[in-house]
């Protein structure tokens, strides 16, 4: 099998709560290359880890994110959603996808890139959202390495591609089929999907020659990449 990289969706759900510093350890011991953390900021611009607008999914908290300073959120979850400064200690030496969820101005960018080099983690850190957010990332660091989210068949234009300037295109893996991964490969980006969590479609996707897969289920996507490493050529 060619390099195939393991990328756990917000760490490991299905046993610890996402976006958490437990799942994301979690998430590292089953075998992941790296790990997807939603980023969102506070009221005080204080970037932590959320995917929802509120925090009333996982913390039965029906309250914006965005009306709350990171200490409040801190009480209210009994300092359950870490930082991203938190979260980027926790996971020294391994690789962060960071999806930047409902991005659209520069300014959130700014503050979650700052962080980011604040901590030293320029290096081992990508980000994921779609164009808007892309681009408000590229605005902010112009050597960032960004997979821009693509949700349709058609193309990104040429000129969206210019101004974000994407190593990974990044699919939703039932888009996904040869003459779109031959596609791309052929224009010169990297493909990453999400999220299959299935064994049939993580193998009909590495069939296909793609370079990342993000799963809820990435011991399950380790386990078949360390199978198919075993067959003889």
């Amino acid at each position: 099998m060619h390099k195939l990289t393991a990328v756990a969706h917000r760490g490991d759900p299905y046993r610890v709560r996402e976006n958490t510093i437990g799942s994301l350890r979690a998430a590292l011991d089953r075998g992941a290359d790296a790990v997807e953390i939603d980023v969102r900021l506070t009221r005080d611009d204080v970037p932590v880890l959320l995917h929802d607008r509120t925090l009333k999914r996982l913390w039965e908290h029906d309250r914006p994110l965005r009306s709350l300073s990171a200490d409040e959120v801190r009480g209210l979850t009994d300092g359950g959603v870490p930082t991203l400064a938190e979260a980027l200690r926790a996971t020294d030496g391994h690789r962060l996808m960071l999806d930047l969820p409902g991005t659209r101005e520069v300014h959130v960018a700014r503050r979650i890139v700052d962080v980011v080099r604040e901590c030293g983690a320029q290096d081992r850190v990508y980000y994921c959202a779609d164009a808007t957010a892309m681009l408000a990332v590229r605005g902010a660091d112009p050597s960032a390495e960004i997979a821009l989210t693509w949700t349709t068949l058609a193309p990104p234009r040429p000129t969206l591609l210019d101004a974000v300037k994407p190593r990974w295109l990044n699919y939703r893996f039932g888009l996904i089929d040869k003459n779109l991964a031959d596609r791309t490969h052929a224009d010169g980006y990297l493909i990453s999907v999400w999220t299959p969590d299935t064994r049939r479609s993580m193998r009909r996707l590495a069939a296909l020659g793609v370079d990342s897969i993000t799963t809820n289920r990435v011991d399950v996507l380790c386990a078949l990449r360390a199978q198919a490493r075993q067959l003889p050529e």
